[in-house]
């Protein structure tokens, strides 16, 4: 049983600076969109592989690669440059949806492209054995191919740039609003200070003429006293 005292970790708040927080806020709304539509785009191109297209012709399963694609280069009917567009704009959107619903805005470009060419392979063949099991269609190796070509080449050309411009948003967010600098008005200029005088030469006093020495008195020898005692007596 927890006591009263103790504290709970405080949870993050939407409007927080938490830049991890920042980053799933800025990813969920576009891998909620990339989702759906995924799905729908699914959904779709099940739907128009389930309804096969009466032809009053059709070629032999095709196993070799590429070889529905010389073929038409040879032809050149509009038929048959018909049948190579229609795998292709039937898989080229999963270069750009399956990143999207993944939902990862940090990722490097390398991984995400083997990651995206492999399942849209993988939805491709799966699409491909549905056309040709229950749709009636022929099985063309090509398409699986053409598919994930297009597939490959949309994600190149949108996925790093949209997670870029995505990196650069979810950045901003977490830094928050940027503030206008303040600008001081301009301190008035002070005036030069007056040049200070050069100090004067000192003036040379006037000697004072030596005082006359005294000459000093001469020394007075005092008489000698008279002794009134005779000698010899």
């Amino acid at each position: 049983m927890r006591s009263g005292d103790e504290r709970r970790p405080a949870r993050a708040t939407p409007g927080s600076d938490d830049p991890a927080l920042a980053l799933s806020g800025a990813g969920s709304g576009p891998r909620a969109v990339g989702v759906t539509l995924l799905v729908l785009h699914l959904c779709l191109t099940g739907w128009l592989a389930l309804h096969a297209v009466p032809n009053s012709w059709a070629y032999e399963a095709n196993l070799t690669p590429f070889a529905s694609v010389h073929r038409a280069l040879l032809a050149g009917s509009p038929g048959e440059w018909h049948q190579l567009l229609g795998p292709i704009a039937a898989a080229a959107p999963l270069g750009l949806l399956l990143p999207l619903a993944g939902g990862r805005l940090r990722a490097a470009w390398l991984p995400s492209f083997l990651r995206t060419v492999g399942a849209a392979l993988v939805i491709a063949t799966a699409l491909e054995f549905l056309r040709t099991s229950l749709g009636g269609w022929i099985l063309n190796v090509d398409d699986v191919l053409l598919g994930v070509i297009g597939a490959g080449l949309v994600h190149l050309a949108l996925v790093p740039a949209g997670r870029a411009v995505l990196r650069d948003r979810a950045d901003a967010a977490a830094r928050g609003p940027r503030t206008a600098p303040v600008v001081l008005p301009a301190a008035p200029p002070v005036p030069p200070a007056p040049p200070t005088p050069a100090p004067a030469p000192p003036t040379p006093r006037a000697s004072a003429a030596p005082a006359p020495r005294t000459p000093a008195a001469p020394l007075s020898v005092a008489p000698r006293p008279l002794s009134l005692v005779k000698p010899g007596r």
